[in-house]
Order: structure tokens, then C-alpha cells, then sequence
């Protein structure tokens, strides 16, 4: 086993790139990426790749129809996420109706095996398939936008403006203050 994930400063679109790395690397392991659907749009092409040079990913891709940990983290920093959901514009916002994105038809368009699961069950019957497949394989899960894990008690330095016109964004900045100062250097 192995586990390997990118860490620096979340580089979206880094997943299915980094799967490719880690499967040249051990050619023999089968290879699962873990992706959400706003970072599969940057870089879904690198299927092809994986298709074109013979090197199988098993890929899971959470639909929540948008940029949902972006999102958290705007309203983290007193914003309301804006553009953070996949939504038709109207009367010159975000606030239409969900944008369906066909996930499952982009990456068999790619090359992929693909594959939708909406239980549990599903997702296990999904990854047995996909782990017998001779290609990349998509499985797509479909989650509420909504949702989130828990929290995991640490602090993550997210910049909030200094300056702006919401109360939302000037308690969020006050926040943010109070917690650098508990910040440790270890370098």
C-alpha cells in the first residue's frame, strides 16, 4: 500500500497528473485517484494520457456540482462563495439553475471506463469493476454540495482582507488575527 497526496498549497488539478506520477513510478499498483469535480475540469484531459501511454488510474470524482471546498472557504473568510457553484446566470448572478456537467459521457469521451454510484453499495460494486478493468476508469459519485467533512482542529493560513465593507469579512479578518498568534514556526 501507499498513499500519497499533495499537500503544499492544494494545487487543483494536480490529482489525476499525480496519479499518472505515482503509476509510472509503480507500474504494478493498481492506482486510485480521488478527485472533486471542480479540479477534474483542469485537468480531465491528462485521461487521455493515461489512455495514450497504457497507464491504468482508477479514478473516483465527487460531483457536488461546483467548487464546494472553495466555497467553504470563502465563506470561512466572511465571503458568500461566489462562483463557487455550478449554476446558470441569472439577472447577472450565479442563481440559476443547477448546471448539470455529465461526468461519467466526458470521461468515456476520454477513453475511460466510467461508472456512476449512488450507494454504497454501489461505490463497492463500482471499484471491484473498475479494479478489473484494463483501462482508467471513472467512477462518479453524485454528493450534496452542502456537505462537508468534519472539522479536523487545525488552522489552515488563509489570507482575509484586511479591508472591506462587509461585517462578515471584518469579523472573519479579526478571526484570523486571533488565530496567528497561535501560529508555530517550525522552520
Amino acid at each position: 500500500g501507499g498513499y500519497h497526496m499533495e499537500y503544499g498549497y492544494s494545487c487543483m488539478g494536480y490529482e489525476i497528473a499525480g496519479g499518472l506520477g505515482v503509476k509510472m513510478a509503480h507500474p504494478n499498483r493498481e492506482v486510485y485517484v480521488l478527485v472533486g469535480d471542480g479540479s477534474y475540469l483542469m485537468m480531465a484531459q491528462e485521461i487521455v494520457t493515461a489512455v495514450q501511454e497504457d497507464l491504468k488510474l482508477n479514478i473516483v470524482l465527487l460531483d457536488n456540482h461546483g467548487f464546494s471546498s472553495i466555497g467553504g472557504l470563502s465563506r470561512g473568510c466572511g465571503n458568500q462563495g461566489m462562483g463557487t457553484e455550478y449554476r446558470y446566470r441569472s439577472n447577472g448572478k450565479y442563481e440559476g439553475d443547477i448546471l448539470l456537467v455529465d461526468f461519467a459521457g466526458n470521461a468515456a469521451s476520454l477513453g475511460a471506463w466510467t461508472a456512476r454510484a449512488r450507494t454504497s453499495e454501489d461505490l463497492k460494486a463500482a471499484l471491484e469493476a473498475a479494479r478489473t478493468q484494463p483501462r482508467t476508469s471513472v467512477v462518479v459519485i453524485e454528493t450534496a454540495y452542502e456537505q462537508s467533512v468534519p472539522s479536523y482542529e487545525s488552522w489552515w493560513d488563509v489570507p482575509v482582507a484586511e479591508v472591506s465593507e462587509p461585517e462578515s469579512v471584518r469579523v472573519a479578518r479579526q478571526k484570523y488575527e486571533e488565530a496567528r498568534k497561535k501560529q508555530r514556526y517550525f522552520f
